[in-house]
């Protein structure tokens, strides 16, 4: 035990799991065991099993870290982890060496658990070593351990089963009398793989005619895997073959849950038997209270089930959910009743943990709800509102819009009939989600109509506008209240009202993010005392109330606002302090927003090498499919890539992102983009298209008034504006407006525009 990391990576069924647990038998090491599912892929309960782990084997282990990890990851820099630093003192207190076992560990993908993570192991103590077992290489090792020989990685080259070992397993382990060859064979076709070869054992001791049966094993693994699981399952007794399809719905198991599925009493006889053939089953505790199935087996006997008995799936579902239910595990107990289509049972269990899901479980949530029948939705009010809220997410607006009037005449009709309080605040909620929609689809009229009933409802704000306001998946796309408005006349009269309306009401979830759009607004049209003041009104030390959404708009605007203003420091010192002030449990994807957003900031800079650098780890490129989810990064990298002088695949990336905006009617975007485009080909010397380019943007922009969107390219913008002005198109007084506001920004521009 000299590494600090011991990877264990290899594909399913393989023996990752066998080989660590072998070795924490014979180790003579104190060994804390986690075994990993798809439900842990979340920061708070991946911590918590991992900090009890620990606990079951060191009792009094972690007292000073419970407190901080029910805060979720941390929004500082990877520096600075409260919980996990916290878990760091405790085990350098540890007097003996220690072993923390991380299995399944593929099935956690969250990056805010790899972020931590990746802090813990560059910073664990030498006397603690963590061992993960993974079908997938890991980035947490990425903190230079191999580099330091602080890490030892084990694949599938020393997993894989050699023609002696399998001949030896064969004959010793199963007491099958094959041939060299016959073993060789059967480890070729099923390329060492351990779990093939156990399942081969198991279908040829049936067998009356082994070489015909090894024959038989050919095709892709895949299908190999299929035919071994079937013959395997086809020879097991009635009892053992209906306990495993009834219990084969569970991702997790203990007997007295077996026995509520399938009604047998002897189920912890069952769990040992498959335990002792060793069938794809671990247990997941040292007390063997708690078992799961291999998940190539649970697939293919819920497979079965599903086809053979639906009706007996269902009431196993069902019977899952009860008892879940009854015994805490409500996040289980939803997914149940929701896969037997236990509808009403599945939506109590929602409302009543609404809260607690919003906040671990957001995006498992968002799918629970969508598959909800609408009327069961309709009776459950909190989970009526998060369902319009999601229709708005996934982009239903006209959908969203009728079915939230609906409740909203449902709800007037039901006046004196409900509390009062909670009547308004439903009524809120409801007028909220008719503006939201109403919004995307561009009439502001309508918007306001709805604000103002609104705030005679819930003058402070609703429940629905705070939901997601600390996440990051799923509502990107909606953070820019101006890409959605091709009219900046309107939308100027529209905000101005509303900010207005909202001054005095710091607290209100919506007021933050308005005045954000505004000072952008003033922005683009060159007011840059006003956007600067406008931006000030909520960029104030006492901002501890705004959310995670708002400060993203609040300080990326008013980093935008600094650099052009002249204050390229305050503008980098801007997004620094933004990084400080996310708390979120995504804070790694609004973390890579910032980065982006610096990436911007060192190319006005003039900085390329730092924008460079960024390009070389952001993750991107430019032939990713885009969509409208995400589209402000890709943005940024076309950027990037043409400032950087990438030009070929800036290029690219721009014509399908000009595509993408001209189909969703994104007028801003596009302008901008045919600016980006105009601005490539004066780089690469087509100097007609890139005035084709420019003069189509000039067409677009100048009813909207945009300005500092051609002024913030700088010298290069200038000289093109400067053949535009001098030719006979229409468009030549407007970017004579523009060349001038040019020479208002910067005296050195003044030789450009004259």
């Amino acid at each position: 035990m000299t590494a600090k990391l011991t990877l264990v990576s290899a594909s399913a069924g393989y023996g990752k799991t066998t080989a660590l647990g072998e070795w924490a038998r014979h180790s003579g090491v104190l060994v804390a065991w986690v075994s990993l599912d798809k439900q842990d892929d979340e920061w708070v309960p991946f911590w918590s099993y991992v900090i009890a782990s620990i606990q079951k084997r060191i009792p009094g282990f972690a007292r000073t870290v419970w407190p901080l990890l029910e805060k979720g990851p941390s929004a500082s820099s990877e520096s600075q982890e409260p919980a996990i630093s916290a878990l760091l003192n405790e085990l350098r207190q540890l007097s003996a060496d220690l072993a923390v076992v991380l299995d399944d560990f593929h099935l956690i993908e969250l990056p805010a658990i790899q972020k931590s993570l990746r802090y813990l192991l560059a910073y664990l103590p030498p006397r603690i070593h963590l061992y993960i077992a993974s079908r997938t290489d890991t980035a947490v090792s990425d903190v230079g351990l191999p580099a330091k020989g602080e890490m030892r990685h084990i694949t599938v080259r020393d997993l894989r089963f050699h023609p002696d070992e399998g001949l030896t397993f064969f004959r010793g382990t199963k007491g099958l009398s094959l041939s060299e060859q016959q073993a060789a064979e059967l480890c070729e076709r099923t390329e060492g793989w351990i779990s093939g070869l156990q399942l081969a054992a198991l279908a040829l001791k049936s067998s009356s005619d082994i070489a015909r049966a090894i024959r038989q094993f050919d095709g892709q693994q895949q299908h190999i895997a299929n035919y071994l699981l079937e013959e395997v399952f086809s020879h097991l007794s009635d009892e053992m073959r209906a306990f495993l399809l009834r219990t084969s719905i569970l991702s997790r198991m203990n007997h007295a849950l077996c026995e509520a599925v399938t009604g047998q009493s002897n189920s912890q006889e069952y769990l040992q038997q498959l335990e002792q053939w060793n069938l794809f089953i671990s247990p997941l505790d040292d007390r063997r209270d708690w078992y799961r199935y291999h998940q190539l087996l649970s697939d293919f006997l819920q497979r079965l089930f599903a086809q053979s008995a639906p009706e007996d799936w269902m009431l196993a579902h069902a019977r899952a959910a009860d008892w879940l239910e009854r015994h805490g595990f409500e996040e289980d107990a939803a997914r149940h009743y929701l896969e037997g289509r236990q509808y009403g049972g599945a939506v109590r269990v929602i409302e009543n943990n609404l809260q607690a899901f919003l906040q671990k479980k957001f995006a498992t949530l968002s799918r629970w709800i969508l598959q909800l029948p609408e009327p069961f939705i309709s009776k459950r009010p909190m989970v009526e509102m998060f369902y319009l809220l999601l229709l708005i997410g996934i982009r239903q607006w006209d959908k969203a819009y009728a079915k939230a009037e609906q409740a909203k005449r449902r709800y007037e009709n039901q006046k004196g009939q409900m509390d009062e309080t909670e009547w308004k605040q439903m009524m809120g909620d409801i007028c909220f989600v008719c503006a939201s929609s109403s919004y995307f689809e561009k009439d502001l009229d309508r918007v306001s109509a709805y604000f103002e009933l609104a705030d005679l409802y819930t003058p402070e704000g609703g429940f629905l506008q705070t939901i997601g306001d600390n996440r990051y998946s799923g509502y990107e796309e909606f953070e820019d209240h101006l890409s959605f408005i091709n009219d900046y006349r309107a939308a100027a009269a529209f905000l101005l009202k509303w900010t207005s309306r909202w001054a005095h009401q710091k607290g209100h979830p919506f007021a933050g993010r308005l005045y954000a759009s505004y000072s952008m607004l003033l922005y683009e049209w060159n007011r840059m005392e006003e956007a600067e003041r406008c931006i000030r009104h909520v960029l104030l030390p006492d901002e501890a109330h705004l959310n995670t959404r708002s400060l993203m708009q609040i300080y990326i605007g008013a980093s935008r606002i600094q650099q052009t203003l002249g204050r390229p420091a305050e503008a980098a010192e801007l997004l620094t302090r933004l990084e400080g002030r996310i708390e979120s449990p995504d804070y790694a994807l609004f973390r890579q927003k910032i980065e982006a957003e610096k990436a911007c900031l060192a190319v006005r800079q003039g900085a390329l090498d730092a924008a460079a650098e960024w390009l070389e780890r952001c993750g991107m490129a430019s032939t990713d499919e885009v969509s409208m989810n995400g589209v402000s990064a890709y943005i940024a990298l076309a950027n990037v890539l043409a400032a950087c002088g990438r030009t070929e695949e800036a290029s690219a990336l721009a014509e399908r992102l000009q595509q993408l905006f001209r189909q969703e009617d994104r007028l801003r975007d596009r302008i901008r983009i045919l600016i980006l485009q105009s601005l490539i080909m004066h780089r690469t010397d087509r100097t007609k298209e890139a005035l084709d380019l420019l003069t189509t943007a000039l067409r677009l922009a100048e009813p909207q008034g945009f300005v500092r969107s051609f002024v913030d390219e700088g010298q290069a913008m200038a000289e093109l504006l400067k053949s535009i002005e001098a030719s006979p198109v229409p468009e030549a007084d407007y970017a004579g407006q523009i060349l001038r506001a040019f020479a208002d920004a910067d005296p050195l521009f003044r030789a450009a525009a004259h």
